[in-house]
């Protein structure tokens, strides 16, 4: 394959960030069992070229950029966006970005996705399907997605680990199930408290073929009876599930993907790889079982590694 394609799913860590983990003393990401990865640029842009992808939409993975202190999120969102600019002005066909926003401060959050989107020209904005406890759809947020939805945003959602992952008592990485439960909550939540009725300018992408929405969104619509549902879902739960976009981000089998094409159809598929969190023998792997996905015929395949993104 020629070099096409688009990666919605690619992780940065600029030098502000690794610092301010490293004062932190944070080695994980969210606290899960998941190592933070080495990177550099060099290394991202040596593995888009190995795997034909054109352009890689960088973003900052979990836990974001909040550590429960709101000036330092601004501080670091800036930074952190203000880098990604930088890395999208040098190699402009190789990157965009979706820059990172201070939540839960709703003004200063409004404010830096005002900076990132006016001037800084991202391609749209990362949000954790939690932060600081609070899942997307939380009324708190509610002024943040008026304007978000004004700006006919397009919002990537990475899952990051709820604290209360840690009265469980799991000792697998919170990547092999955990992070699929925060995106599958926060979608539940923004689809039941109505903001996915009253944000319809919004456009959602859910890392990792959205955790468990496809193989239950079935369920979830049984709540339609429910008349808070209804009120607060008036299209239908079904409905809105269908308007969000699912990456294949370790997600490239059969079990993920067909649910995902059932649910959303074969437009709302983009391909992402979570880089450098998948790397080495894991990501060829990926990359290999993605390529001999049979549930994608060549229509399809060359929709999701590029078209759907455009």
């Amino acid at each position: 394959m020629s070099l096409q394609q688009i990666d919605i799913h690619h992780h940065i860590f600029p030098p502000e960030y690794l610092a301010a983990i490293d004062r932190l003393g944070l080695t994980e990401a969210g606290g899960g069992g998941v190592a933070f990865p080495d990177w550099s640029l060099s290394a991202s842009l040596e593995m888009m070229d190995r795997h034909d992808i054109q352009t890689a939409i960088a973003s900052i993975a979990s836990p974001g950029v909040y550590f429960g202190d709101a000036r330092l999120a601004r501080q670091l969102a800036r930074r952190c966006n203000e880098y990604s600019a930088s890395v999208v002005r040098e190699y402009p066909d190789r990157f965009g970005f979706f820059a990172s926003v201070p939540l839960p401060a709703i003004s200063d959050a409004i404010a830096e996705a005002a900076y990132a989107l006016d001037t800084l020209k991202c391609d749209g904005l990362v949000l954790m399907g939690s932060v600081a406890d609070r899942f997307l759809g939380d009324p708190e947020f509610e002024e943040f997605m008026q304007e978000l939805d004004r700006r006919k945003t397009v919002v990537f959602i990475h899952p990051n680990v709820h604290s209360s992952n840690r009265q469980l008592g799991l000792k697998f990485p919170a990547a092999l199930f955990e992070f699929l439960a925060d995106t599958t909550r926060a979608v539940l939540n923004l689809a039941l408290s109505g903001t996915l009725h009253r944000y319809p300018n919004i456009r959602w992408i859910l890392s990792h073929a959205g955790g468990a929405i496809p193989s239950h969104a079935w369920r979830w619509a049984l709540a339609d009876r429910s008349p808070i549902v209804k009120k607060n879902a008036p299209q239908g739960v079904l409905t809105y599930l269908r308007q969000l976009y699912f990456d294949t981000a370790l997600s490239p089998s059969p079990y993920a993907m067909r649910p995902a094409l059932d649910l959303a159809g074969s437009k709302h598929i983009l391909f992402g790889s979570d880089f450098p969190y998948v790397r080495g023998d894991v990501l060829n792997f990926e990359i290999e079982q993605f390529d001999q996905l049979e549930v994608f015929n060549e229509v399809i395949r060359s929709m999701v590694v590029r078209a759907n993104a455009l």
